[in-house]
C-alpha cells in the first residue's frame, strides 16, 4: 500500500516514466479481464486504454483509497459493465426500431402521417443547431463514432463533445414532448 501511494505520488507530480511502467506492469492483465466481461478484444482494448488515458489526463483529481492495483480492476470492471449495459440498451433499442418497422408496414395512414411529422420536427430542430453542435451529433449518431474519437477529429476534449450531445438530446426531447403533448 506504501508503494502504492508513492508510485501514485509520483504520476500525480507528472512522472511519465512512472506512469509508463505501470501501464507496461498492468496493461496486459487489466486487457485479459476487461475481455472476459465483454467479450469483445476491440472493446475490451479501448476500455483498458481510455482508463490509463483519463489517469494520466484526471491524475491530479484521482483519489486512490486503497491500492493501485484495486483502484485500476475497480474502474476496469466498472467501464466493462458499463460497456455491456450500454450494449444490450443498443440491442434492445435496434430490436425496438426493427419492430416499429413492421408497426409502421401495418400501421394506418395517420400513424404513417405523425411518424412523417415527428421525422420533419427533428429535422429542422437538427438544422437549427449550431454547426458544431450539428456535426458531432452527425459523427456520432449517423456515422457511429465514439466521442473519444470524435473529439480527437475536432480537436476538442471528450468533456466537450458530451456535453454538446447532452444538449442536443435535451433540444430535441424538449421539441418532441411539445409535439406530443400538443396531438
Amino acid at each position: 500500500m506504501l508503494n502504492d501511494l508513492f508510485i501514485f505520488k509520483k504520476i500525480k507530480d507528472g512522472d511519465i516514466k512512472t506512469f509508463e511502467y505501470v501501464f507496461r506492469q498492468y496493461y496486459s492483465s487489466l486487457y485479459i479481464y476487461s475481455f472476459s466481461i465483454v467479450g469483445k478484444k476491440e472493446a475490451a482494448e479501448e476500455i483498458v486504454q481510455e482508463l490509463f488515458y483519463t489517469l494520466w489526463k484526471e491524475r491530479e483529481n484521482v483519489q486512490i483509497l486503497r491500492s493501485l492495483k484495486s483502484y485500476l480492476y475497480g474502474a476496469v470492471r466498472n467501464q466493462s459493465l458499463q460497456y455491456c449495459e450500454h450494449q444490450n440498451v443498443q440491442s434492445r433499442y435496434r430490436e425496438s426500431v426493427l419492430n416499429r418497422k413492421d408497426d409502421i408496414e401495418e400501421s394506418s395512414p395517420l400513424d404513417e402521417l405523425e411518424y412523417k411529422e415527428l421525422q420533419d420536427l427533428i429535422n429542422e430542430t437538427l438544422k437549427k443547431l449550431p454547426a458544431r453542435r450539428l456535426r458531432i451529433f452527425q459523427m456520432h449518431r449517423m456515422e457511429g463514432r465514439k466521442y473519444k474519437e470524435i473529439a480527437e477529429i475536432l480537436s476538442v476534449s471528450v468533456k466537450t463533445v458530451e456535453a454538446e450531445m447532452t444538449k442536443t438530446y435535451q433540444v430535441l426531447r424538449h421539441e418532441v414532448e411539445k409535439y406530443t403533448h400538443a396531438l
